[in-house]
């Protein structure tokens, strides 16, 4: 009985790992749901919602009117009578209430200014959401290419193996020389190297990509699926710098700064109206004044007070603000001009390898192993097409990445997604 106790946890961990290894994995999850979950679980992007309704709730207290004033007095008490002792013969209680009248329209110019504030903050929101879209973009594509290297690695070494298991049925019968079938044996190495490294990059790729999602699925369990592959994109660029300066949050919140401050000088001019206080008295008295109210009203004299130093400070901040929209402006035309002659660029170079040199490689690689097979090629020729081969496919896969990399940077530089 106490070996068997003893004996339970062990039974219980092995049936634990077996039920893990036994786990199928989870569902490969594509471009938009990389996207959904990004924005679920993302601490930044969540952590940037919450300054929005911050900017939100002022938009309540800049709309609250001032609140009125009440005073409640008991006057004329008088504790230094002598015979008879009567402090209180002459004493009588007062009120007054009094309410700030605000002029030229401060408290809607108030809301105006803290609703300017808040699509300032959305805007930048997005902006901070383009950003990070844009990081995001970037470790889902390197997952893609890592498989996509995987899967070409496999192919490579599963295509080699198959021509050494031929050579080795051609050693054993004396068709080629044991030298020769060893170097093919060596030459296997590399296949495998190849293999081993594209598999760590990916893994390497996968954990970048679960730290951007905040995801703790295991590394084995987590895979995405897109198509690995380039298609003529249909975009111009004139098309491009349009829909940046319509779409890009920087320039928005940019153009949005400048409405805030022109409504923040125009509040400051309005502060420096004068704004009188209404009140109301009431009083009860001894004989003969008894009972009385009053009314009055206290005009301030602004005379040297007359909000000057902020008047000059809106002003000047509307020509700072002025003057950052139009440096928003070029940098966005300037970033889509770049990105679009890289994607240009990467265009070019993929072209001919989709068009040509991919058929070529094949055609080679399948001639000269004929060839090789049947004695009329060398083990030099049929070796150095096969690298042939695996450089070209790699070199177009490398591409395909650099073009998905360009893709996403023009994606930044419009502010939205006009190539997937």
């Amino acid at each position: 009985m106490r070996r068997f106790i003893w004996m339970m946890p062990a039974v219980v961990l092995c049936g634990a790992g077996c039920i893990a290894q036994s786990l199928p994995p989870a569902p490969a999850l594509t471009w938009p749901e990389i996207q959904q979950r990004f924005r679920s679980n993302n601490s930044t992007l969540l952590a940037g919602q919450v300054s929005i309704e911050e900017a939100r709730a002022q938009e309540i207290t800049a709309f609250l009117r001032p609140n009125p004033d009440m005073t409640f007095g008991w006057d004329q008490l008088n504790p230094f009578t002598t015979h008879p002792y009567r402090p209180l013969s002459q004493s009588y209680t007062y009120w007054e209430i009094s309410y700030l009248h605000e002029r030229e329209r401060k408290r809607e110019l108030r809301l105006a200014s803290a609703k300017g504030a808040t699509d300032i903050a959305g805007s930048a929101q997005a902006d901070l959401e383009r950003n990070l879209m844009f990081s995001l973009r970037d470790a889902f594509v390197r997952v893609l290419q890592a498989k996509a290297i995987v899967a070409l690695t496999k192919e490579s070494l599963d295509y080699y193996d198959k021509v050494l298991t031929i050579n080795q049925d051609r050693f054993k019968a004396g068709g080629i020389a044991r030298v020769d079938y060893q170097r093919l044996e060596l030459q296997r190495l590399q296949y495998l190297s190849d293999l081993q490294t594209a598999q760590v990059n990916l893994h390497t790729a996968k954990i970048d990509l679960l730290q951007l999602l905040r995801d703790r699925t295991p590394v084995d369990r987590f895979d995405v699926t897109e198509t690995f592959d380039y298609a003529e994109p249909d975009i111009r660029l004139e098309t491009l710098r349009t829909e940046a300066l319509n779409n890009r949050p920087d320039v928005k919140e940019a153009q949005q700064t400048v409405a805030k401050a022109k409504i923040d000088h125009q509040l400051a001019v309005a502060d420096g109206s004068t704004d009188p206080t209404f009140g109301f008295d009431a009083s009860h008295q001894a004989a003969p004044l008894n009972t009385y109210i009053g009314f009055n009203v206290s005009i301030p004299l602004r005379i040297f007070d007359k909000n000057q130093g902020e008047k000059l400070r809106t002003s000047l901040d509307l020509g700072h603000a002025q003057k950052l929209e139009d440096a928003a402006e070029t940098a966005a035309l300037h970033d889509v001009d770049a990105a679009q002659a890289t994607l240009e660029s990467t265009l070019n170079l993929l072209r001919p390898y989709k068009e040509k040199y991919l058929k070529e490689a094949e055609e080679i690689r399948s001639t000269i192993g004929y060839s090789y097979e049947h004695g009329a090629a060398s083990l030099l020729d049929f070796l150095d097409a096969q690298n042939q081969y695996r450089t070209t496919r790699l070199s177009y896969l490398n591409l395909v990445g650099a073009y998905f990399s360009a893709a996403n940077q023009v994606n930044l530089a419009v502010g939205r997604e006009v190539i997937r």
